[in-house]
């Protein structure tokens, strides 16, 4: 742990602050005299040390801040080996339906919750992918943090890409759900994970409105390829999809939502959970990956700018300044 300073002739201003000290320092002198030849007892040395002491810490602290001080740490960044976890997202248009204009979207909350699952995994290889009637890969697991926020943010969003006309009936295409989470089955077989990961987590952030999905045939696929599953579920009773501020009288939430991931979790022996229990899929998730061999991935930098504490310190100083200035 070191600290580098960025500017440090900014220290010079600390000589700025210690001007008025001085002239009080010679005010002080000429009051004491004045008080010995009237005869008036002298002050207190606390009353006369204090104010010295606060004016040279807002110097002091002032002139610190100035430099510009850097607190720089560095932390070992260790990986897991044998653990991986997808995050599929889904993007179909039923993910847009909220409470009302004002309140969030499935889709906006389902993100914020896999920014917190993702938090939650330090170390952890974690990738990203898009469901409709496809699940396509956006980001392989990886441990970059930055790399997963900047691809969750910038590359996932609804219907990009839109779902594939070659996979779904044509009538299905002017609906707003073009969901098919049978599309789940596909994680087994395209090399989502690396061979070299023994724990795999697929978690699924859905509101579960789906096209007709055959749960056998996922729970076979999943099991056989050794996936473990969470879902999470986004979903209300009472919200729709708006267009122009007007609800999409095309959209009906579909109450058969939570039956069909419950199938789903039964098939491929996995969990569901509403968005209400973040904690607990948190700590499943956990669980599922236990722990296992890491290694050394390499050394973060983590930069500390200490120059807004200083400033901030200075007041307290300056504080007791102004409160003491008429006692």
């Amino acid at each position: 742990m070191t600290v580098e300073l960025l500017t440090p002739l900014g220290g010079l201003i600390a000589l700025v602050v210690l001007l008025p000290a001085v002239a009080f320092l010679g005010v002080s002198r000429r009051a004491a005299r004045v008080r010995r030849a009237l005869g008036l007892p002298e002050l207190p040395m606390r009353l006369r040390l204090v104010p010295i002491i606060a004016v040279f810490a807002v110097a002091g602290l002032l002139g610190l801040a100035a430099t510009q001080p850097l607190l720089e740490r560095t932390t070992t960044r260790r990986i897991r080996t044998d653990a991986e976890v997808l995050m599929v997202i889904d993007i179909s248009r039923s993910m847009l339906a909220q409470r009302s204009l004002a309140a969030p979207a499935r889709f906006e909350r389902a993100k914020a919750a896999a920014a917190r699952l993702r938090g939650s995994l330090p170390g952890v290889p974690v990738g990203i992918a898009s469901l409709t009637n496809r699940v396509l890969p956006h980001l392989f697991p990886s441990t970059n943090e930055d790399v997963f926020r900047a691809t969750l943010e910038r590359a996932i969003g609804i219907e990009r890409p839109p779902p594939g006309s070659s996979f779904i009936a044509p009538e299905q295409l002017v609906g707003t759900n073009a969901t098919s989470l049978a599309s789940l089955a596909d994680v087994a077989t395209q090399r989502f994970y690396s061979p070299a990961a023994s724990h795999r987590l697929l978690v699924v952030l859905t509101d579960g409105e789906s096209t007709r999905v055959s749960e056998a045939a996922v729970g076979r696929s999943l099991r056989r390829a050794t996936i473990e599953t969470i879902f999470f579920q986004f979903w209300a009773a009472n919200e729709q999809v708006f267009t122009n501020g007007v609800p999409e009288p095309q959209y009906k939430p579909n109450p058969a939502a939570r039956s069909i991931l419950v199938r789903l979790a039964a098939a491929t022996q996995g969990s569901v959970y509403d968005e209400t229990s973040l904690a607990a899929a948190i700590q499943k998730a956990r669980d599922i990956l236990g722990s296992g061999p890491t290694v050394v991935q390499g050394h973060r930098p983590d930069r500390i700018a200490l120059a807004p504490y200083l400033a901030v310190a200075a007041f307290l100083p300056l504080t007791l300044l102004l409160w003491r200035r008429d006692r």
